[in-house]
């Protein structure tokens, strides 16, 4: 019974579920503590909150820190040395992450999920969403050559040697996990350092940004439900507000020695009277 629930039951949940593995491999990575906070202590506030069970538990008690979502841009030598390593066949689906900012198994395409004629991609994203992205000249540049590679799926690779049950130099479907491996190796054939492939959304997020100047027209292009997820692009806005403050200041200090010369202007006539008297 949720009324039954306290703080050593939830300290206990808490424990664990933080004892859990990503994917459940043995020897991979503890999952983050924003998975547990998600997993766990949010979906019992939830539970609480819908039964408005009194007394709740303390819930700040049980809530992880989370270490602050970094964002990483991409630099433009960094961004010729991505693209010098790059598989031909891998190319055309690292072109459309960078050039739609969605996330690695929201490019995973399906060509019915391709809207030529509305001029749209409609697919689902994260939590059932659904996630919709312009087919730009740039992205029609990408995905129309690729049109008879595969019946179903958009992105496909060309297999390199025969094993199993796939044939060398025939095309197969990118899936998830050949795409995290190739970029592993895309990666480090660039030599480029502390850059995932979520880092493309936050690299396009931040262009588009700086181009734009418009937090709402970033919210849209990368469909995120909430306005606040995009504070944490906000620092690219950090130069436009600081020629704000200095406009600002320049207009203050213009009008202050304007009234200041004004103001003088009596005062050097009545000098100049009392000289000549």
């Amino acid at each position: 019974m949720l009324t039954e629930i306290d703080d050593d039951d939830v300290a206990e949940l808490v424990a664990w579920r933080r004892g859990h593995t990503r994917r459940g491999a043995a020897r991979a990575p503890l999952i983050a503590p924003a998975t547990v906070n998600r997993s766990t202590t949010e979906v019992l506030k939830k539970l609480f909150k819908a039964a408005k069970v009194q007394p709740e538990p303390d819930w700040k008690r049980h809530w992880l820190k989370e270490p602050q979502e970094r964002v990483r841009e991409l630099q433009p030598d960094e961004a010729e040395a991505l693209d010098a390593a790059a598989r031909d066949d891998y190319r055309p689906i690292m072109d459309f992450a960078d050039e739609s900012g969605l996330r690695l198994n929201e490019c995973l395409l399906k060509w019915s999920e391709v809207n030529w004629q509305g001029g749209q991609i409609v697919k689902a994203g994260k939590g059932d969403r659904k996630v919709v992205v312009s087919i730009t000249s740039r992205i029609r540049e990408i995905l129309w050559p690729l049109q008879g590679h595969h019946s179903e799926w958009v992105f496909t690779y060309i297999c390199k040697r025969t094993k199993d049950g796939r044939i060398r130099c025939a095309r197969y479907p990118i899936t998830y996990k050949g795409l995290k491996t190739e970029w592993k190796r895309h990666r480090k054939r660039s030599g480029i350092k502390d850059f995932r492939f979520h880092d493309k959304r936050h690299d396009f997020a931040t262009k588009l940004l700086r181009n734009s100047r418009n937090l709402k027209i970033v919210q849209k292009a990368l469909n995120y439900a909430d306005i606040k997820t995009m504070m944490r692009y906000a620092h690219v806005l950090d130069q436009d507000v600081a020629k704000a403050v200095e406009s600002m200041q320049n207009e203050r200090t213009e009008s202050r020695n304007k009234s200041r010369r004004s103001h003088l202007k009596p005062l050097k006539r009545k000098v100049k009277n009392e000289f000549t008297l």
